[in-house]
């Protein structure tokens, strides 16, 4: 398919609403890096009403079509076939995948609808399809390349199901371990298979599985490899040896993040990286988009409230009580009893002090105290902080933004309010928001700083002219004043031009219509995202 205008008919799989996914929003493969088995389906297409919107569209922008749309949206009845799919276009090696019936593929893609699925994907990932490549060397690449291809018939029946069935199995399993992922449920470093006591002991754990994983994708993929290189008679020409740069697991750190680092780099690179992903989802848990006691997403609605939080988790904990005798009845008790419940009202500031008590600093400590204990707190904070190369508090005001747009790949769930300088910072979660979400970072949150950091500069105003105050504590005094003076004219000129004009506005947003066209809606109020335009 060729939507014609992407911006409009396209979103990553995290923006709309979860409601309109599976009715308007379709799952839509465009091919992708280099990754073969499964995954790199990040996208939707909007196909409500069978593309309607989309057809209409190209007809009108293609006057000369003389609304025959077929021509731009192409091969309509393979859709929701199940079949293989290729990036057409790539300048390195060919990656086969395979396309599920619930999804859409874009002229990205190269797909093909073999009734043996899983010989070709597994013909299609050994070192035969260099053959393929040769015959066609320019950067795009066909379908009808693949036509091209010599099968030799005894070669259906070497023993490649249950290797290509493991491999997908694999490579599925290392797609949905990462948020971003459709299908992820829950976090690795969390799940009961790797717990050991402290963050580190279990990051180990997680990390030999990794290991294990990745060698044996390395074992099935040389084994399916040397079976065809026989079926072909081909011994004397290729060797069934895959280098680990090649074995396509986000786990693999030789894949990730390439072969030009040495073994210590490329695992402070993972643990780096996983210790982010940490990070990230217990930000996750405290908007409720997730929630410790249930796999999934719980809050991914627009517009969804901490009632909905509630309900959807007291749901789920009565289907799983039903038969028990302490079934909460009573809802506030159900309330009192998760151990990290997300945020109340959508706000979570992020400020250089603890200003709040639902700083997100301080927010993520009481999430390392629920999820992995309070008996390894202080050890397992310092592992976090170690991996991450700063302490928590620097990173979220210095690095989490950052990466939380690399990560959505700048179409971020997560909404920083920030002044021009960064004296004031609050996070909200775009499924959560609503018109008077301004309104809440205004009063609650940024005049409440300022009004404590008026107090604060009063007390340290004192403290400069006390007749019992050391030379060094009026000279400290009078620094930690002007600074504060600067952060409160920012502020106050933050709120002034930029915060109460919009608070005032109550601006409507719509999930479906994307990032890109509602944070704009919010202009400076919140922090510019180079290249979201």
């Amino acid at each position: 398919m060729q939507t014609s205008d992407g911006a409009t008919f396209v979103r990553l799989c995290h923006e709309p609403t979860l409601s309109s996914i599976g009715s308007k929003w379709i799952r839509f493969a465009k091919g992708g890096g280099f990754r073969k088995w499964y995954g790199n389906v990040e996208h939707l297409v909007n196909w409500e009403d069978d593309g309607a919107a989309i057809k209409e569209y190209v007809t009108v922008k293609y006057p000369y079509l003389k609304g025959n749309y077929a021509l731009v949206v192409k091969n309509e009845s393979t859709y929701f076939l199940e079949g293989l799919l290729t990036s057409r276009v790539t300048s390195g090696n060919l990656s086969f995948r395979i396309k599920s019936s619930g999804e859409i593929y874009a002229d990205a893609c190269t797909a093909i609808f073999p009734k043996e699925q899983l010989f070709f994907l597994s013909l299609l990932s050994t070192k035969l399809l260099g053959i393929i490549q040769e015959l066609n060397p320019t950067l795009n690449f066909q379908a009808s390349d693949i036509e091209k291809f010599p099968i030799v018939r005894d070669s259906f029946e070497v023993p490649y199901r249950p290797l290509a069935q493991r491999c997908i199995e694999l490579s599925e399993a290392d797609w949905d371990s990462y948020e971003t992922s459709w299908d992820f449920t829950s976090l690795p470093l969390l799940k009961s298979d790797y717990r050991q006591p402290t963050i580190k002991a279990t990051y180990q754990k997680l990390r030999a599985h990794w290991q294990e994983m990745t060698l044996e994708m390395q074992r099935l993929e040389e084994e399916n490899n040397r079976i065809f290189i026989e079926a072909y008679g081909l011994q004397d020409e290729l060797t069934p040896e895959v280098p680990l740069n090649e074995i396509t697991l986000t786990c693999n750190p030789h894949y990730r993040y390439g072969n030009d680092k040495s073994e210590e780099e490329l695992e402070a690179l993972l643990l780096a990286d996983t210790m982010r992903e940490l990070v990230s989802y217990a930000v996750g848990c405290m908007f409720g988009r997730y929630a410790l006691e249930k796999p999934g997403l719980i809050l991914a609605n627009q517009g969804e409230t901490i009632e909905d939080y509630y309900k959807i988790l007291n749901r789920e904990t009565r289907e799983k009580r039903e038969k028990e005798e302490n079934n909460f009845s009573d809802f506030s008790a159900f309330r009192g009893s998760i151990a990290f419940p997300a945020d109340e009202d959508n706000v979570i500031p992020m400020l250089d002090g603890d200003w709040f008590t639902d700083d997100i600093s301080e927010r993520f400590k009481q999430f390392l105290k629920v999820a992995f204990g309070p008996e390894h707190y202080e050890e397992n904070l310092r592992f976090v902080e170690n991996a991450l190369g700063k302490d928590i508090r620097k990173y979220f005001l210095k690095d989490f933004y950052t990466d939380h747009v690399k990560r959505y790949k700048k179409r971020p769930i997560y909404w920083l309010f920030s002044s021009p300088k960064g004296s004031f910072n609050a996070l909200i979660y775009m499924h959560r928001y609503r018109p008077d979400t301004v309104s809440v970072v205004l009063n609650d949150y940024l005049r409440e700083f300022r009004t404590k950091l008026t107090s604060h500069k009063n007390h340290l105003e004192a403290v400069s002219i006390s007749a019992s105050s050391s030379q060094g504590e009026k000279t400290k005094a009078l620094k930690e004043i002007e600074k504060i003076t600067k952060m409160i004219a920012e502020m106050e000129e933050y709120e002034r031009e930029v915060l109460y004009p919009l608070a005032t506005e109550q601006v409507e947003i719509d999930l479906d219509d994307g990032v890109k066209v509602n944070y704009p809606k919010f202009g400076k109020a919140l922090k510019n995202i180079t290249g979201l335009i």
